[in-house]
């Protein structure tokens, strides 16, 4: 049932999480900043601290540029790896019977990283 209290409650614990996550958020940072200086940018590392293990973690995404690697697969009558998005299997097989080489595609593959920060007991 929805009541006068329910939605002050709802309200406050808003307001609660807004700054549980700011403080998080900024917590984050500081740990990401750590991690850069000790171990470099985009590179994992682990902190133990008594009874607490901090580690950062990576995450790797790679993927095609769109447009760009559909004009590269044109241009060296490669028909067949395109779909109306690069193919990435695909690409990835004339890859590996080195149909294609790396160097055709140069320019095309993005990479995204995530920081992952996670904190919990030591075992």
């Amino acid at each position: 049932m929805i009541t006068n209290e329910v939605l002050v409650r709802y309200a406050e614990l808003s307001r609660l999480k807004k700054q549980i996550d700011e403080e998080l958020g900024a917590m984050k940072k500081v740990f990401n900043e750590y991690f850069d200086q000790s171990v470099g940018r985009n590179e994992k590392g682990e902190l133990i601290l008594s009874q607490y293990k901090l580690q950062r973690q990576i995450r790797v995404k790679e993927q095609y540029d769109r447009e760009k690697t559909v004009n590269k697969l044109e241009s060296i009558n490669q028909h067949q790896l395109i779909q109306k998005i690069p193919d990435e299997k695909k690409i990835q097989s004339a890859l590996d019977l080195e149909i294609i080489d790396d160097k055709d595609l140069s320019g095309c593959k993005t990479t995204q990283y995530t920081k992952v920060i996670v904190v919990k007991a030591k075992e």
